[in-house]
Formats: structure tokens, C-alpha cells, sequence
């Protein structure tokens, strides 16, 4: 005979490295709901940072066609595609119902971004089996986890602990 099926996986609030790194390394695939057109609105600039590291991004929004030289879904259900995370820029008011369709679309973690928590949220993703990861940016775990903060121009090149424009030691004053 074989082992019983144990049921659906528990899904758990991630807030540790390894957890992170480990839905960094594994989810592939990120619905960005809220998906903004603007290059500078930090859904753009987040989701722009990820395609270039190598992950595929589906733009949610209703009010866009495309977004990042990508088709522009509606909802979360309209996608048609497996979703590895789903990366919220919503208000958190709005997180219980993108929490309901993250379970729907059988994705496998439900991120709300810097700002954003939500604990109605949390709880029904945890109960339909997603990990959740709350406050916390995509592009920022990614950068201090897994490498790319000089993808920002965080790495200068320059090693001090001056400032610059500041005489080091033995210098000429001003």
C-alpha cells in the first residue's frame, strides 16, 4: 500500500532568510497586482528589477493593457497560467480579496509589499495553503538575499568611510 495522501500543505508567515530565499529561489513566476504603467512608482521599478534578474512578471491591473512589454490581466483568475507568487501592491484593506483569488489561482505565496499587512489576509492564505510574506519588498529581499543590490548602483565601486569631497588624512585644508 501506499503512504496516505497527508491533504493540503499548510501554508506559514515567512519573515526568516531561509524562507525567503528559498521562495526567491523556487517561485519563478510573479503576478504583480497593482502593476503600475509609470515608470516611477515602485511596482514598475520592482517588477522591472525581477524580469531583469530572470523572473517572469504578469502584470494584474483592470486599468492596463500592458505593462513592461507584457499582457495586462484584469484579476488574478484571468491569467490562465500556473503563479508562483503573488506580489501585492494594493492597500491593505484590499488584501482579503487578493488573498481569496492568490488561493483560487492555486499560487503558492501571497506577498504584500512594504507597507502592507494584513492579518484576515495572512489567515486565509495560510488556510488554502500559500506561504505569506508581509511588509517586505520583492526587490529588496532579492538584492540583500540573493546578490543584485549594485543593480541599483548600491555598489559604487568605492571602498571608504569617507564621504566624499572630505580631505583624507595628511591632506592640504581648503
Amino acid at each position: 500500500m501506499g503512504a496516505a495522501n497527508p491533504g493540503p500543505r499548510a501554508g506559514r508567515v515567512v519573515d526568516d532568510v531561509a524562507g525567503l530565499r528559498r521562495i526567491l529561489d523556487t517561485g519563478r513566476t510573479i503576478a504583480v497586482v497593482g502593476l503600475s504603467a509609470n515608470w516611477y512608482r515602485p511596482s514598475y521599478f520592482a517588477a522591472k528589477y525581477m524580469m531583469d534578474h530572470g523572473y517572469r512578471v504578469i502584470p494584474v491591473n483592470p486599468a492596463c493593457t500592458e505593462v513592461l512589454g507584457q499582457r495586462c490581466y484584469p484579476t488574478i483568475a484571468s491569467i490562465g497560467e500556473p503563479v508562483d507568487i503573488v506580489d501585492a501592491f494594493r492597500r491593505p484593506a484590499d488584501m482579503p480579496s487578493v488573498a481569496r483569488e492568490a488561493v483560487a489561482a492555486r499560487a503558492r505565496v501571497l506577498w504584500m509589499q512594504l507597507g502592507i499587512e494584513n492579518d484576515e489576509a495572512a489567515r486565509i492564505a495560510i488556510d488554502g495553503g500559500l506561504d505569506v510574506v508581509m511588509n517586505r519588498c520583492v526587490k529588496i529581499e532579492h538584492g540583500r538575499i540573493l546578490g543584485g543590490l549594485n543593480w541599483a548602483g548600491v555598489n559604487t565601486g568605492v571602498i571608504s568611510a569617507r564621504r566624499a569631497g572630505t580631505p583624507g588624512p595628511g591632506a592640504a585644508p581648503r
